[in-house]
């Protein structure tokens, strides 16, 4: 390999790698900030869902046009404007003084989020055309280690003084946002790779897509496993605050090891989905963190590090099934990234909202004898349907398995 080529592959590494480490801290320290954002703006659990699936239309409204964005003005131009726009949304959020403020705020990052999402996906699948399972893994490995550490920092900071006032959830978010700058420094340095393929054939994959069942099965698998990793990542803390009785600090030590968790079966497990088959890695891990997920709600407090252990789990299930992605469609790799993530993220609102509205309709039929019993019982129930969104994404992905076999490209 030429000193060139190699040097820009590792400046490409380097921004991949930075980019999922950002992306990991700007996606999670919400755990440890919504339930003092709930109590400050007095929000229900409805409403929470519903900001949180507003964000999810962010996100998805970034999706159907960062790639036509990429092929306008380039992958570079296009991940500067992401981690800039990333960084000003944590100054909104710092400004924001109500719910709408804070909506309007949260957008923005989810647009920066839902931008940088396509451009890291489509820079590794170009990159990355060997060890595809192994490579997507360890890339996805950063997201988990920003995951990781995130809610540890954002609890802490939260209680950070300056000037005698405590920095709260608005000055940890702008603080932690303000680290998106830093990756654009080996962006400018780097020199991306663009794809070799004219407009219609990209026209003409999206439409094949669109009449080809296995990726609709694609489809609703990543965003049950997508919904089960957000979902754990925005309710967990609130879970271990209303139902166990924990501290913030100690709920977001949870989640942090259950990213740690993630990020650990990231690491590792990549090369084994290379040699065992995605999809059938993909089954073995849905089913191990629905389980996982199940057992403490019914077992108890006692049991709660099951949550955590789940994330060995959730975290392959997203990096491995768009390694099968990119086996299956060599031909418009980006339409076939772009039309996913898309759909998952229409996926990803109507599931949001519900998590809130289960929440909130089973708190309101008052199954228990106060209303912080039945809150809790509502929080129990919004849970389980996360649990259970990881056995459908099994399911889903059984029958890929099933369809890909019959046709004898097993992958």
């Amino acid at each position: 390999m030429p000193f060139k080529t190699k040097t820009t592959y590792y400046m490409l590494l380097f921004v991949i790698f930075g980019g999922y480490l950002i992306f990991g801290v700007s996606e999670n320290i919400k755990g440890p900030a919504l339930p003092e954002m709930q109590s400050e703006l007095v929000l229900s659990d409805g409403t929470l869902g519903l900001l949180l699936a507003i964000n999810s239309f962010g996100f998805l409204l970034a999706c159907t046009y960062s790639s036509w964005l990429i092929a306008k003005i380039g992958t570079k131009v296009t991940s500067i404007l992401t981690f800039l726009l990333m960084a000003i949304s944590g100054v909104c959020i710092f400004y924001s003084t109500n719910f709408a403020s804070l909506v309007g705020a949260y957008f923005l990052l989810y647009i920066g989020n839902g931008m940088l999402e396509i451009s890291l996906a489509i820079i590794a699948a170009r990159l990355f055309t060997k060890n595809t399972g192994t490579m997507l893994n360890l890339s996805h490995f950063f997201y988990g280690l920003g995951s990781t550490v995130a809610p540890i920092i954002a609890a802490q900071m939260m209680g950070w003084e300056w000037n005698a006032t405590e920095l709260g959830w608005r000055g940890m978010y702008m603080i932690m946002l303000a680290l998106s700058v830093l990756p654009i420094i080996p962006v400018i340095l780097s020199k991306f790779p663009e794809e070799e393929t004219e407009e219609t054939e990209d026209q003409t994959s999206f439409k094949k897509l669109m009449k080809d069942p296995i990726a609709w099965l694609i489809v609703f698998a990543l965003t049950m496993g997508v919904t089960t990793e957000l979902g754990i990542a925005a309710w967990l803390v609130n879970y271990l605050v209303k139902v166990s009785d924990w501290g913030i600090s100690a709920a977001s030590s949870m989640l942090s090891i259950f990213f740690f968790s993630f990020m650990l079966a990231r690491l590792l497990l990549g090369p084994v989905t290379d040699k065992f088959g995605y999809a059938r890695s993909i089954i073995v891990f849905s089913i191990f963190a629905g389980v996982f997920s199940l057992i403490p709600i019914f077992a108890g407090g006692s049991t709660a590090i099951l949550f955590a252990i789940a994330g060995f789990g959730v975290g392959p299930i997203y990096p491995t099934m768009m390694a099968l992605l990119a086996k299956k469609y060599t031909k418009g790799t980006d339409s076939a990234i772009t039309f996913t993530v898309v759909m998952v993220g229409i996926g990803g609102v109507i599931t949001n909202l519900l998590i809130g509205y289960i929440i909130e309709g089973v708190t309101q039929l008052s199954f228990g004898t106060t209303l912080k019993e039945s809150n809790q019982i509502g929080m129990q129930a919004g849970y389980v349907f996360i649990a259970i969104t990881a056995i459908f994404c099994a399911w889903a992905t059984y029958e890929i398995h099933r369809r890909l076999k019959k046709a004898g490209n097993v992958l």
